[in-house]
């Protein structure tokens, strides 16, 4: 599992991932917390995406999840997608190899939030999802720090 998550996939399989958008609650299926029951329609199988530096869209190794609140209005959002990792060397410059939380602007306004990825199925539903992965990802860096 950790594999899939820090490193580009091989292969042709590509990920299922929820895909939607909510602003102010104004789509309800994709808000939190997120149940199953209603979401078929905004599950992409399988999800596609954009890769640095080439044209096209290829199999997502990454479900992603961002969300936060606008600074003008107090108003959440909350945007489901897929991405892929590029393959490029550092971990800062792949958005599904970390964690990012802090302030971005989206549709031109301002918004206090965090962008997170997960690499199973679906696996974009809720954020106990991603404390598990993150969890498991720290601890591999810890352990590659010190068998180095």
């Amino acid at each position: 599992m950790i594999n899939c998550v820090l490193l580009p996939s091989t292969g042709s399989h590509s990920l299922d991932c929820f895909k939607c958008v909510s602003v102010g609650g104004d789509n309800q299926p994709c808000e939190d917390p997120f149940h199953n029951n209603y979401t078929k329609d905004i599950l992409e199988a399988p999800c596609w995406a954009g890769r640095k530096q080439r044209d096209g869209v290829f199999p997502a190794t990454a479900c992603i999840k961002l969300s936060g609140i606008y600074e003008d209005s107090g108003e959440t959002m909350i945007v489901r997608g897929c991405a892929l990792d590029s393959g490029t060397l550092t971990i800062d410059t792949e958005i599904v190899r970390m964690s990012h939380c802090g302030g971005f602007y989206f549709d031109n306004r301002y918004v206090s939030g965090c962008l997170q990825s997960c690499s199973e199925d679906a696996c974009n539903r809720s954020t106990s999802v991603y404390s598990l992965n993150w969890l498991w990802i720290l601890t591999l860096f810890i352990s590659m720090k010190y068998i180095q």
